[in-house]
């Protein structure tokens, strides 16, 4: 499959779009005053352990405390026998921490909403072919690599390079298939001089500290993104084209040979229709081609999905035509999942089969759209209701909460009042008003649609509750304000 990454920069932000046969797969978006923090070692002060959460709060020097699980608290395997947060979970938080004591740890799980980072004591660093876990004694192989015979000859070529009385372990990354010893060693050499690095700086530092920061999001691209399908990366900046050349000879020599900068007029994004794209993807409603269309709302919960037939009425009978529209929708959504960068649960209402052959089709269907997403992630199947559910690793902000924030006018509703609700609670107001103060007149003060309201439908309403105050009632236009938003002044 051909694929093509298109690296947009500006000073304020950097922005990825991954392409497979020309169709925007993937969106990712770095801000220059917000970068993500997934992956940033700190050492850290324990503020504050709440045993009864078997938690604590680290204060890494972020806006929030930064939030630590006993199930991410690293310990020795002799200790735990096995490594599972039921076993780690064992030991209480309180036994294991102190207040104020200081603490390396690595942040797994980016602030989501009113949530601080999640942090754990079990340090990773993600190089080009490997990732090396300092305090771990063993070699894992990446799952994407099926071969039974491969993993065993990796393990075994990864355990020649390292010295045996050695502390630190490493996980083969999926695009290490092909990788030769030389390539090998040298990511070997650079992530335990980054670990050294670290370990210095913990020494010397006193915390809240950064001891190590992960790489920006376009060396994270050349680093991560890349795959045997990857044709071109494409780069709109001289200066950055520069850099990440510089960076590639250095780091991923076989990456270098894909970069390409672009020099045309007409911006990159807008050539590949990337803005557009961006706008559909902050929408709500999603259309097939069908005719049918997804209904995506994402909460503080899940993120729910629900497939409706819409225009699509089919051309031989109604189970086909539900059949067909499920089948374009499983693989609309893979995209969107994507594209969105939704995670945490995620709920799929499609639409009602009967036919249990359709629903394993369209199941199996799913699940292929869904194996070229790199998220790690679950799909359980139907449940008893017709839903599936499955589960997406949540690590960064998604698409929306980066670009959108809460609408000021409907506070996150997706509606607002009408103009008589609001109406009717003018009344209310202006009736509590005339027995606390003792005002001449009271002047009203709304948008357009409410004042035409008590000019028109309402005014007898008005007039009696003028009547029954004993004081005159003014009305005045105001179209700057919000639809929910009055005020009543005293005169």
């Amino acid at each position: 499959m051909n694929e093509e990454i298109l690296i947009n920069f500006t000073p304020q932000e950097t922005r990825v779009a991954v392409l497979q046969q020309g169709v925007v797969q993937e969106l990712h978006i770095e801000r220059t005053a917000s970068r993500g923090l997934v992956g940033n070692v700190y050492l850290g002060r324990i503020a504050r352990i709440l045993p009864g959460m078997q938690s604590a709060f680290i204060d890494v020097g972020l806006e929030r405390t930064a939030f630590l699980h006993v199930a991410d608290i690293w310990q020795p395997r002799e200790v735990t026998q096995e490594r599972t947060p039921e076993r780690a979970a064992e030991r209480p938080i309180e036994k294991i921490l102190a207040e104020g004591q200081s603490i390396v740890v690595q942040v797994i799980k980016d602030p989501i909403g009113t949530k601080g980072a999640r942090l754990s004591t079990q340090i990773s660093i993600a190089g080009r072919m490997l990732v090396y876990l300092p305090q771990e004694k063993h070699i894992g192989i990446s799952q994407r690599i099926e071969d039974e015979a491969e993993r065993e000859a990796l393990r075994e070529r990864i355990a020649r390079l390292t010295p045996a009385d050695e502390p630190g372990g490493f996980i083969v990354r999926t695009m290490a298939e092909n990788a030769s010893d030389a390539e090998f060693a040298t990511d070997i050499a650079y992530l335990k001089k980054t670990w050294a690095d670290i370990r210095d700086k913990a020494a010397t530092a006193a915390p809240p500290a950064a001891l190590y920061q992960e790489l920006s999001l376009a060396q994270r691209v050349l680093r991560d993104f890349v795959n045997p399908d990857t044709a071109r990366i494409v780069i709109d900046s001289r200066e950055n084209f520069q850099k990440l050349t510089a960076f590639a000879a250095e780091y991923t020599p076989a990456v270098q040979p894909l970069l390409d900068h672009y020099t045309g007029q007409r911006p990159l994004f807008d050539l590949h229709g990337i803005e557009e794209e961006i706008q559909k993807a902050l929408a709500r409603r999603v259309d097939l081609k069908s005719g049918g269309y997804l209904i995506m709302d994402q909460t503080e919960a899940m993120t729910t999905i629900d497939v409706n037939t819409g225009g699509f009425v089919g051309v031989r009978n109604f189970d086909d035509t539900i059949f067909k529209t499920n089948l374009e929708a499983a693989i609309a959504i893979a995209r969107q999942l994507r594209l969105r960068n939704l995670g945490g649960i995620i709920i799929v209402d499609f639409i009602d089969m009967d036919n249990c052959e359709h629903k394993k089709a369209v199941l199996e269907e799913f699940n292929k759209a869904l194996a070229s997403d790199h998220t790690r992630l679950t799909v359980s199947g139907f449940t008893q209701l017709g839903l599936v559910e499955m589960t997406r690793k949540r690590t960064r902000e998604s698409l929306a909460h980066i670009l959108c924030e809460t609408c000021p006018t409907c506070d996150g509703r997706g509606e607002v009042k009408t103009a008589r609700t609001v109406a009717y609670e003018i009344l209310r107001e202006l009736l509590r008003e005339a027995r606390q103060f003792n005002a001449r007149e009271y002047r009203v003060l709304a948008v357009p649609a409410v004042v035409d309201l008590f000019l028109d439908e309402e005014s007898q309403s008005l007039a009696m509750l003028s009547d029954f105050i004993g004081k005159s009632i003014s009305l005045q236009s105001e179209p700057s304000y919000a639809p929910e938003q009055y005020d009543i002044v005293l005169m």
